[in-house]
């Protein structure tokens, strides 16, 4: 039975800490890569565009394999294991920046250019995959697990966000103006294609890196659930921003004691914590416009009607399947 001191636990003693910690800090690092990407992402409409860019990376394994960075990362070490994360990273970059010029056309809609680019990227990676005959289980290089990461992976997770966080601050203003404002973006000279180039670039990494590190589910999560919190709670740039990156913060580490506590995959805790945190912007927003009430008094409103919700669809499960037992014997 677990008990309430398993996080304490966990995270103090000196054996437990060195299998734990690189988890907490890699899904801290993903947080704050994807917290103000994710902002864009919602503004832009670029959320199913993250889902099929990590589908395309299949394509980026069959290259790699074709290329005999597979078979080679079993004792290759750190340098191989980066030029196979290079090589997945180019080929999701070239798949985005596809998927941007079909629909930047206007001849393809942008979910017609997604679901292209997805199918072929995955027949042409298991194809590639076939011939080079490997026999490495390539499901890990795709669907990672945050628990089962290590050091060198959590170092490899906080340098990619730091270097997307250096980004976005030295292009603070051209983004934030071209994301909140496309008209003013134009009116001030903004080059909007330059910006599509960089958000792509972006998200490519984001997306390959926080798919590697803790698998498609948690990257696709974190890249659209803390800037939709953060924008049914404010419209002001800085403001979205900070909530994004709190909001974010919060589900992992949240997620992380739910995992901890209660024996949960910790992947799909973080989902499960972030997706509360949008139930109760959801709710505090639908309040606050209905009554007229200030954010800060709907809030706690939003948190106690989500909770209500939650606890009734759950009674309902449970009616449910006791009813089916009932009904179905065994």
């Amino acid at each position: 039975m677990l008990t309430s001191t398993n996080t304490y636990t966990y995270l103090s003693d000196p054996m437990l800490r060195s299998l734990f910690l690189p988890s907490v800090v890699t899904g801290l690092a993903i947080a704050a890569l994807c917290s103000m990407l994710s902002v864009l992402v919602v503004l832009k409409r670029l959320a199913f565009i993250g889902q099929g860019v990590s589908h395309a990376a299949f394509g980026g394994v069959g290259l790699a394999a074709a290329m005999g960075l597979l078979a080679a990362s079993a004792s290759g070490g750190a340098a191989v294991g980066l030029l196979q994360f290079g090589v997945i990273f180019a080929f999701c970059l070239g798949a985005a920046l596809l998927i941007g010029y079909l629909s930047e056309k206007g001849e393809t809609e942008a979910d017609t250019a997604i679901g292209i680019v997805l199918v072929a990227s995955m027949g042409f990676g298991a194809v590639l995959i076939h011939r080079a005959r490997t026999g490495v289980a390539w499901e890990t290089f795709l669907f990672g697990s945050i628990t089962a990461v290590g050091w060198f992976d959590a170092i490899v997770g906080v340098g990619v966000a730091a270097a997307v966080t250096l980004t976005l601050w030295a292009l603070r203003r051209p983004l934030i103006f071209w994301a909140f404002d496309p008209g003013v973006a134009r009116a001030v000279g903004v080059n909007e294609r330059a910006m599509t180039l960089v958000l792509m670039t972006l998200l490519a990494l984001a997306t390959v890196t926080a798919m590697k590190l803790a698998g498609v589910v948690l990257a696709t999560a974190m890249l659209v659930l803390p800037g939709a919190i953060a924008l049914r709670l404010s419209k002001r740039a800085g403001v979205v921003m900070t909530l994004s990156t709190l909001a974010s913060l919060l589900g992992v580490v949240g997620g992380i004691i739910v995992s901890f506590e209660a024996d949960w995959p910790t992947g799909p805790a973080i989902v499960c914590v972030l997706s509360g945190l949008f139930l109760v912007a959801w709710s505090a927003k639908t309040i606050s416009d209905r009554a007229r009430l200030s954010m800060p008094i709907a809030l706690p409103l939003g948190l106690l009607a989500s909770g209500a919700g939650v606890m009734l669809v759950w009674m309902g499960v449970l009616l449910l399947m006791r009813l089916v037992r009932v009904l179905l014997p065994s």
